[in-house]
């Protein structure tokens, strides 16, 4: 068998599908979010990134840095072993105490991911419910479905967001049955939202447990930035609430919050959790710190919020396909694999800015798109320059605009850039 040849032609699969994936060299510029240094080879130059998930820059802040690097000065690099061997460090400890009072829960639970908080608590606790039926939105995350699929319960898939479908299956389980609905706040592919209230409220009538993934709303939404469930009114009613500390917070690390005894069996039994290296104690205080902060400040949720639209008013302005959003998120549809990535390419090549191409399986196939996250850094002459960045290669890769043309959007994309810069901005 020819081992090499099996892999060589998967790769190539991938790039005859224009499905290959390309990682952009970048080192961030301290106090200069969003800006960072692109480079390539021995060559190097200066970008705008604007697909970033660190939301808010808070990975520059200096209350988050600083606490990071007077946590290494004490304690050293790496956490020394698993939670279990020597790897409870005390900065993790405060961390999961302000995670859990975060989200208004008896107990928190740290993991070295997002992706592993998911896969892990998922599994575990469908595991531990007998004949369990695991209900899970047709667009959960990756790291879900691993959760779902390494539970080894059975499963329902229900349409996205579709409460009626919601309801037809909880209904034929009956109440007697463990069930567990498993969805996400917001989804970050198409920034639309749950109806976290009624899937709670189905909950209830059919005896369900629910378990929300916040990953792209925490420290976004609500008065402390808690989330959508904090946001709308709900907290209180989720089971098991799971986040990351590697977006808005901008460090690394994902957690699951919920009741004492949940969260005391998911540290007990998940292999994901016991037989991982902890999160090392500098970035569990900086991750606190961040917490901390943004529990505080509305400042940069504000700020994200104003941007974000500001964004999706003037790229829609210029007819660019700006996808329906209700967050944060500013999709704008390519529909073709192979056009996505030499929109983003052209983007880095022409216009230094870096936007990653959104491609299959991430999502549906004729949905290609760029994905762009605005946040408080990003100026309204930044917002400006994509602008106009984003009508040169859609005209010049003739990508269809929002009504078919072409040269009319770059006509209005140009007029309010002459009028701002007229003005001193």
């Amino acid at each position: 068998m020819d081992y090499q040849a099996i892999f060589e032609e998967a790769i190539s699969s991938l790039k005859e599908e224009k499905r290959y994936r390309v990682f952009a060299n970048l080192e961030r510029i301290s106090g200069r979010h969003p800006f960072a240094t692109f480079r390539e080879g021995s060559q190097e130059r200066e970008i705008v990134i604007w697909c970033s998930n660190d939301y808010l820059g808070m990975g520059q802040n200096e209350k988050v840095t600083g606490a990071l690097t007077d946590t290494v000065m004490r304690m050293g690099a790496g956490a020394g072993g698993t939670r279990n061997i020597s790897g409870t460090n005390n900065p993790l400890v405060e961390l999961e105490e302000e995670l859990a009072d975060l989200h208004g829960k008896d107990s928190a639970l740290v993991f070295t991911s997002g992706f592993v908080s998911n896969e892990a608590a998922i599994s575990t606790i469908a595991k531990l419910l007998p004949d369990c039926l695991i209900l899970s939105d047709q667009l959960n995350h990756a790291s879900m479905i691993a959760g779902v699929r390494n539970s080894g319960a059975a499963k329902k898939v229900w349409r996205h967001n579709d409460l009626e479908h919601l309801e037809e299956l909880l209904k034929a389980a009956g109440n007697d049955r463990a069930k567990l609905i498993v969805f996400e706040s917001v989804y970050s592919m198409d920034g639309d939202i749950a109806p976290i209230e009624k899937i709670c409220d189905l909950a209830d009538k059919y005896n369900a447990m629910t378990y929300i993934d916040e990953v792209h709303a925490v420290g976004m939404y609500g008065p402390r930035g808690a989330g959508i469930a904090e946001r709308d009114g709900v907290m209180d009613r989720i089971d098991i609430i799971e986040g990351t500390m590697a977006k808005a917070y901008g460090v690394l690390g994902g957690y699951i919050a919920g009741n004492k005894t949940i969260v005391d069996a998911v540290r007990s039994f998940a292999p994901g959790f016991i037989f991982t290296t902890a999160l090392p104690p500098g970035l569990a205080a900086a991750a606190k710190a961040s917490i901390a902060h943004l529990k505080q400040s509305s400042v940069e949720r504000e700020g994200q919020q104003r941007q974000a639209q500001k964004a999706k008013d003037v790229l829609s302005a210029a007819r660019l396909p700006v996808m329906p959003s209700e967050t944060h998120i500013v999709p704008v549809l390519v529909a073709d694999p192979d056009l996505c990535k030499k929109a983003s390419d052209m983007l880095m090549e022409k216009h230094n800015i870096y936007i990653q191409p959104i491609n299959y399986p991430t999502v549906p196939r004729g949905t290609e798109r760029l994905r762009i996250t605005p946040g408080p850094a990003h100026s309204d002459v930044l917002i400006e320059g994509l602008r106009d960045a984003l009508v040169d290669v859609w005209q010049e890769l003739d990508i269809p605009f929002a009504d078919g043309t072409a040269e009319d959007a770059g006509e209005a994309a140009a007029a309010p850039a002459v009028l701002h810069h007229a003005a001193g901005g």
